[in-house]
This record gives C-alpha cells, sequence and structure tokens, in this order.
C-alpha cells in the first residue's frame, strides 16, 4: 500500500502543487488538503502517515509571515497533530511551512506553551532574496528526511527567512542543513546565506528526525531539468530535492 501523503492548503498557499508533484514521483499516495476540512473533521489527520505544509504566503502573511496558520495549527488542529506525532508520523515543513511550525511550537521541539527559545525573521538584506544555494547537510542529525545526503543545490523565496535565537537556545536545537558555498563550506556570509540567519542555520528538526523544516524549497528541484545550469552542463536525470521526498516515503512505509 502507498503512503498516504496528505499536502495542507491554506490561502495563500501557492507550492502545494509542486510538493505533491514531489511525493508523486517518490512514490506515495497524495492529497491536497484544505485546513477548513482538518478543522471540521472532513478529512482526518490519523488517515496519513506523512503531513507536509508547503510554501506561499498563506494568509497574505499579514501578521508575521506564517503566524495565522500557526495559531490555527496550534489552538484547532493541536491535539490532533500532537496525536500524529505520538504515532510516530512524520511532518514536512517548507518555507511557510517552515515557519508556521516554528510558530505554532512544533518546532524545535514541542513548546508546550514555553516561550519560545527561537522564530524566523526579516531577512538583513530587507528585502524577498530569490535564488539558488548551496547547503550542507550535518551528518550528526537525526533528521529522517536529510538521510544519506550529503550536499544539495536548491532555491530560496521568502522575505523571513533568518533563523534568530534567545542566547545559548541553538545549543539543544537539532540543526540538518547550513547554507554554504559550493565547496561544502558552512562559514559564508551574503549571498550564500541569502538571509543572514543564526550560524548560518536553513533547516531545523525535532530531536526524533520526524518533524522537518527548512527555508528552501526542494520540490522545485526535482527533474534535472530544473537546475539552473543544465544546458550547459547537462541534464541529470533527477534533481537535488527528490532524495529528501524520497527519504520520508520510504521511512514511513514501516508505519
Amino acid at each position: 500500500m502507498a503512503v498516504r501523503t496528505l499536502i495542507l492548503r491554506a490561502p495563500g498557499t501557492n507550492c502545494d502543487a509542486e510538493t505533491m508533484f514531489a511525493f508523486q514521483q517518490a512514490g506515495a499516495a497524495v492529497s491536497l488538503v484544505h485546513v477548513n476540512q482538518l478543522i471540521r473533521h472532513e478529512e482526518q489527520l490519523a488517515d496519513y502517515q506523512i503531513m507536509v505544509i508547503p510554501g506561499g504566503f498563506t494568509y497574505g502573511d499579514d501578521v508575521a509571515a506564517g503566524k495565522v496558520l500557526a495559531n490555527e495549527l496550534r489552538l484547532k488542529l493541536g491535539e490532533d497533530i500532537l496525536r500524529f506525532i505520538e504515532d510516530g508520523k512524520l511532518i514536512l515543513g517548507i518555507c511557510n511551512g517552515f515557519q508556521a511550525l516554528v510558530k505554532a511550537g512544533f518546532l524545535p521541539e514541542l513548546s508546550g506553551g514555553a516561550q519560545p527559545q527561537l522564530t524566523l525573521a526579516t531577512n538583513d538584506s530587507g528585502k524577498f532574496e530569490c535564488r539558488w544555494v548551496y547547503l550542507a547537510v550535518n551528518q550528526k542529525s537525526p533528521c529522517v528526511f536529510t538521510r544519506g545526503i550529503d550536499r544539495l543545490y536548491l532555491p530560496v523565496a521568502h522575505g523571513e527567512g533568518k533563523v534568530v535565537a534567545l542566547p545559548g537556545a541553538l545549543a539543544d536545537v537539532n540543526i540538518a542543513l547550513y547554507y554554504a558555498d559550493e565547496q561544502g563550506n558552512t562559514n559564508v556570509g551574503y549571498p550564500a546565506n541569502p538571509n543572514g540567519s543564526t550560524g548560518n542555520i536553513a533547516g531545523i528538526c525535532d530531536g526524533s528526525g520526524r518533524i522537518f523544516g527548512l527555508m528552501p524549497h526542494p520540490e522545485r528541484h526535482i527533474r534535472g531539468t530544473q537546475h539552473p545550469q543544465w544546458t550547459r552542463q547537462g541534464a541529470r536525470e533527477y534533481g537535488d530535492g527528490l532524495a529528501l521526498f524520497r527519504n520520508a516515503v520510504a521511512w514511513a512505509k514501516s508505519l
């Protein structure tokens, strides 16, 4: 039986179709589900093995990026999501989804209403950054999604992607991805680090490795022809991003 994946939609989501395609290419059975369908119990989160919050600008990012959706996740779907996590299932947040998971308290660890130790703030450049970046995987991370991966080349597109944390808080954060240069060095500045993120952090996971959030967009590099220089370098069969989705689907088959 195929792994069932739920792609969460909300007003302003705009990367749901690409994310659905990525999981389909990885072998999953995918459903696009509006957040109101979960709130009204027309769809049951428990019926799925993977939950994904894709990129976009939910509710116009009017309060702060991902904040309104985060409140819905925490206040209206919190019990269902906690049960989903307790059942050992996977959650992925991409860009706006990463912002929502952090602001809802599901990353870096379940906060239980405690003061958040980490958030995502406006880019140091003060502008929307849309570019391709090199990423280095933290080999010590427990992240399910990045297993067996060393480096990635993916696009970013965000205005609030800077990871900031309270003093000392990063020591307890499971960093999964770093912004890097072409050689994999993680001690980089702008534009390799497009937002000024503390410690060049591009993605984090919880202690179990099953809840993963990242600012870059793996769903936008699934095919080799999506690489910006494929006509010069030649197209590989698959883009770097597909490995993340394959890892998730392979892992979820054991549930």
